[in-house]
């Protein structure tokens, strides 16, 4: 595990919305393909920021109509990001530091970053269990 890169690490793909999606549209995508987190792009499908379960309980709990409202008014802008060559240790103790779940697997672009694929905890713990 020593030398794995976040790109031979990750097991998943990439699950994204836009920062105009409906939280309920952004729950119901959650559940459907069984992740914790989005990341959401914009239009250009550029990073625009992340949303997660706990920003979706948050909403619940602080507004009767939460179904409506954007994910925009509940995404976290300030993403965590590595780059495809980035190693997993690297991961872990930006996971650990942060105190997330997860980060954003980016490749820049013209000075902007594109999503390209996500890394978790679970992620780690996985590949921690098949390196011995």
């Amino acid at each position: 595990m020593d030398n794995l890169t976040v790109l031979q690490a990750k097991r998943y793909g990439i699950y994204s919305c836009s920062s105009d999606s409906t939280l309920v549209y952004a729950a119901q995508l959650m559940v459907q393909e069984d992740v914790s987190g989005l990341v959401v792009v914009d239009q250009d499908e550029y990073l625009a920021g992340i949303i997660t379960r706990t920003d979706l309980l948050r909403a619940f709990q602080t507004t009767p109509a939460w179904r409506n409202l954007k994910v925009s008014d509940y995404m976290n802008t300030q993403v965590v990001t590595v780059t495809p060559h980035d190693h997993l240790e690297h991961v872990a103790s930006l996971l650990i530091a942060h105190q997330i779940h997860r980060v954003v697997i980016v490749e820049v672009e013209g000075g902007k970053k594109r999503p390209i694929g996500v890394i978790s905890d679970a992620d780690i713990v996985f590949h921690m269990t098949r390196t011995f």
